[in-house]
Formats: structure tokens, C-alpha cells, sequence
């Protein structure tokens, strides 16, 4: 939670961390359920956590690897990306009644979590801060046109 680029490195190269990024995506998406969107559910949110996560992961490894052409896998970019998902799990002060602050709160939670990825990305695909936001914005671009297509296909 910390947004500490050694740690994402580390992870990157750390094969047994995956089961620790599973963990960190699971309380992520169960406190995002008590404190940030309670209307979705736990099962609902955790398996949205974890779709979310994988198809994530996917999406930069296509346009960061495939696309253009920088280094990593797909493993790696699921250990790193699941530890970015780390700010996350503050989403559980949510539910604390502080009045106009917990939506000030929630929005801090959202930057340092969208801060955490593009770090994650960048430390896994060995790249600069600015591709690092590029391909993030590009992936995000690209999960939304998904997510739109893929219930009218259902």
C-alpha cells in the first residue's frame, strides 16, 4: 500500500508471490463490498475482483508485450497487478459514517490505487513512468469497450 517500486519488483520475480497477490485481490474486492460498493455484494464482488484482475493483467500483457513488444509475462504482470490492487482494501473506510468526508476518503483510495497499477505495470514490463500510464490508459480504454460489447453478445 505503500506504492514502494521494490516491492512490485520483487514480486515480479518472486514465482510462489502468486498465491499472496490471489489474497490481496480477494480482500481488496470484499472491502470494496463493506465500504465502497455495498450494493454489489460479496460473492458478486469477489468474483468481479477477480475477473477484473485476470482480464486486467491480460489486456496489459497484450498491449505491453504483444503490442509493443516490451518484456514480461503474464504470470508476472498477475503477481504485480494483484499487489497494485493493494490501496484497494482501504475502500472498507467506506462504510465508516464520516459524513462528506468518506466520499473525499474514497476518492484518495481510487488514486492510489490507479497510482499502485501504474507502478505494477511499469515495474513488470521494465518500462518508464510514462508508458506505464499509457498502456494503463489504453488498457482501461480498452476494458470499457468490452464491457460494453460482451452483454450484448451474451
Amino acid at each position: 500500500m505503500l506504492l514502494d517500486a521494490t516491492v512490485y519488483e520483487e514480486v515480479e520475480h518472486d514465482v510462489s508471490a502468486l498465491p499472496q497477490a490471489a489474497a490481496v485481490v480477494a480482500l481488496a474486492a470484499l472491502a470494496g463490498g463493506v465500504g465502497g460498493f455495498p450494493q454489489v455484494g460479496f460473492i458478486a464482488g469477489l468474483i468481479q475482483g477477480f475477473v477484473v484482475w485476470g482480464l486486467g493483467a491480460a489486456i496489459v500483457w497484450v498491449i505491453g508485450v504483444r503490442v509493443l513488444e516490451h518484456t514480461s509475462d503474464y504470470p508476472e504482470l498477475l503477481r504485480t497487478l494483484g499487489f497494485g490492487l493493494a490501496p484497494q482494501i482501504l475502500f472498507v473506510v467506506g462504510a465508516i459514517p464520516l459524513g462528506p468526508l468518506t466520499g473525499l476518503l474514497m476518492l484518495v483510495v481510487a488514486v492510489m490505487a490507479i497510482i499502485a497499477w501504474v507502478i505494477a505495470v511499469r515495474q513488470a514490463l521494465d518500462i518508464s513512468t510514462g508508458r506505464a500510464v499509457a498502456i494503463c490508459l489504453l488498457a482501461h480504454v480498452v476494458s470499457m469497450v468490452l464491457f460494453v460489447l460482451i452483454p450484448s453478445f451474451v
